[in-house]
C-alpha cells in the first residue's frame, strides 16, 4: 500500500524539528563550515526512480562519504568478489579514520566505507577506468537523471589543504603494498570523489538499483542480485561508522552517511530514501538525518525487520 507522503512527511518533519539547529556542522572541512544547521530535507525514490519529497529536499549538498557506495559497486561490477580480499565486510567498532585498526590488520581496513577501506576502492576505480572521479561523476549524472551533477572545486581544494589525516592513512596503505597507484593520485580522486555536489532526490535516485537488487535506472544489470544484497548487508553494519548499530536498532534500514549531512537508505524491492540536515551527531551523522528515517520507518513499518 502506497502512504499518504504528503500526510507522511508532515509527521516526519515534526519529529525532526526538535533537533534542528543541535549538534554542528562539520568544520574540520572549513568549506562545509559555512553550511546552515536548520536545514532539512527528505526524498522517498521509488523502483522506477518516481521521486517526491519535502523540506530543502531540492537543495544541493556535498555528498562526503555517500559517494563511496557508488565508488563500490562500480569497482564491485567489475572485480566482483575479488575486492573482498582487499578489505573486509566487518563492522569497524572504531572512527571512521582511525589509525590503530588499520595498522594492527596489517592495511585491510575493516571494511570499503571506512575512509582507509575508501581509499582502496577509489584506488581500484582509478586503476580500472584511468579517471575515478570523472567515471563516478558520469555514473551518478546516469542514473540520477541530473546532467547538472559535479564537483564543488572549492570543497575538493578545501579538503586537499586540510586532509592530512587521509594523507597519512593513504601513505600507510601504501607503506603497507595496499595501493596500486601513487599515493597523490589516489588522494585527488577520493577528495574530489567526496565533493560531489548532488541533492536528496539525485540521491534516492541514483542508489535505486540497490533497492532494484543491481538493476539501473535503465534496467541494465550493474551488479548481480548477490552483490547487491552484500553491498546492503555492509551498509548495515558500517555505513553509518561506529555507530551503526544504534541506527540499525532506531531505523533498521542499510544506509550510508556523509559529513555533509546527507544519509541514503535503501528498502530493498520497494524504495530509496535520502535525508539532509548539516548539523552532525559526535559519530558524524546527520541529526535531523537520522530522526528523519526513525520517524519514516516507524510510521511507515517499512525497514529490513
Amino acid at each position: 500500500m502506497v502512504p499518504d507522503y504528503e500526510v507522511l512527511f508532515e509527521q516526519v518533519t515534526r519529529a525532526v524539528g526538535p533537533v534542528l539547529g543541535g549538534g554542528q556542522v562539520a568544520d574540520y572541512i572549513p568549506a562545509l563550515a559555512r553550511a546552515d544547521p536548520a536545514r532539512f530535507g527528505f526524498a522517498v525514490a521509488d523502483l522506477a526512480t518516481c521521486t517526491c519529497g519535502t523540506g530543502d529536499w531540492k537543495v544541493p549538498f556535498s555528498i562526503q562519504s555517500i559517494s563511496k557506495i557508488f565508488t563500490l559497486a562500480l569497482v564491485l561490477a567489475v572485480d566482483g568478489d575479488a575486492l573482498w580480499n582487499r578489505v573486509g565486510k566487518e563492522p569497524s567498532g572504531a572512527p571512521f579514520n582511525s589509525f590503530a585498526q588499520l595498522e594492527r590488520e596489517r592495511g585491510i581496513p575493516r571494511n570499503p566505507f571506512v575512509n582507509a577501506g575508501a581509499l582502496i576502492v577509489t584506488d581500484r576505480l582509478l586503476t580500472l577506468t584511468g579517471d575515478a572521479r570523472t567515471a563516478l561523476r558520469e555514473f551518478l549524472r546516469a542514473e540520477s537523471g541530473n546532467q547538472d551533477v559535479d564537483f564543488d572545486a572549492r570543497v575538493a581544494e578545501s579538503e586537499q589543504r586540510h586532509g592530512h589525516r587521509n594523507s597519512a592513512l593513504a601513505h600507510l596503505l601504501a607503506d603497507l603494498g595496499r595501493l596500486d597507484n601513487p599515493v597523490e593520485a589516489v588522494l585527488e580522486h577520493y577528495f574530489w570523489q567526496c565533493s560531489l555536489t548532488m541533492n536528496c532526490r539525485d540521491l534516492a535516485r541514483a542508489a535505486g538499483f540497490l533497492a532494484r537488487h543491481g538493476l539501473r535506472a535503465d534496467h541494465s544489470r550493474l551488479l548481480t542480485r548477490s552483490e547487491a544484497k552484500r553491498v546492503n548487508a555492509v551498509m548495515l553494519i558500517g555505513g553509518t561508522y561506529d555507530a551503526a548499530g544504534e541506527f540499525a536498532h532506531r531505523v533498521g534500514l542499510p544506509a550510508k552517511s556523509g559529513v555533509g549531512g546527507g544519509i541514503v537508505a535503501i528498502i530493498p524491492g520497494r524504495c530509496t530514501l535520502c535525508a539532509w540536515g548539516p548539523a552532525l551527531d559526535g559519530h558524524g551523522n546527520s541529526l535531523a538525518a537520522v530522526t528523519a528515517l526513525d520517524a519514516f520507518t516507524t510510521l511507515t513499518g517499512w525497514s529490513i525487520f
